[in-house]
């Protein structure tokens, strides 16, 4: 079994199986990589670009930040990409595409060159309410 501590008692940091596919946007100075939904969310000056997601069909793969007028392009232009089957206002490209690599090297310049397919503003975060002892408390 795998230790989660290195030699000298630090803790390993985990590696993102589809970590290669947005190192090239981390030179980018507005690149922010958050965690969204068990997925990896990369943003670029402030937009929800692409999500990199390894867990089970249909969260497998690259799931791009896109407008619904977009996918017949996108769809047309990068192979192996479609509408995702859950969220269908995004695209999906599974990583059991046979043009995986290709295509999602694709996609990670088409961000980089902002693209105005790719991307969209995320919605305000709502302020969370705690709750303590019956009544609300903000915090």
């Amino acid at each position: 079994m795998a230790s989660r501590h290195s030699s000298r008692g630090s803790p390993l940091r985990r590696v993102h199986p589809l970590q290669w596919i947005w190192e090239p946007l981390e030179s980018d100075p507005t690149f922010v990589l958050r965690s969204m939904f068990g997925a990896k969310a990369g943003y670029l000056q402030g937009r929800l670009v692409l999500a990199f997601c390894a867990g089970d069909e249909p969260w497998n793969g690259v799931l791009v930040a896109t407008e619904k007028a977009h996918h017949p392009s996108l769809g047309h232009e990068i192979r192996g990409l479609r509408t995702h089957p859950v969220l269908g206002k995004w695209m999906y490209l599974p990583q059991d595409s046979e043009s995986f690599e290709s295509s999602a090297n694709r996609l990670v310049r088409l961000a980089q060159v902002r693209d105005p397919r790719i991307g969209v503003m995320p919605k305000p975060r709502r302020k969370s309410r705690r709750i303590t002892a019956g009544r609300a408390k903000s915090p």
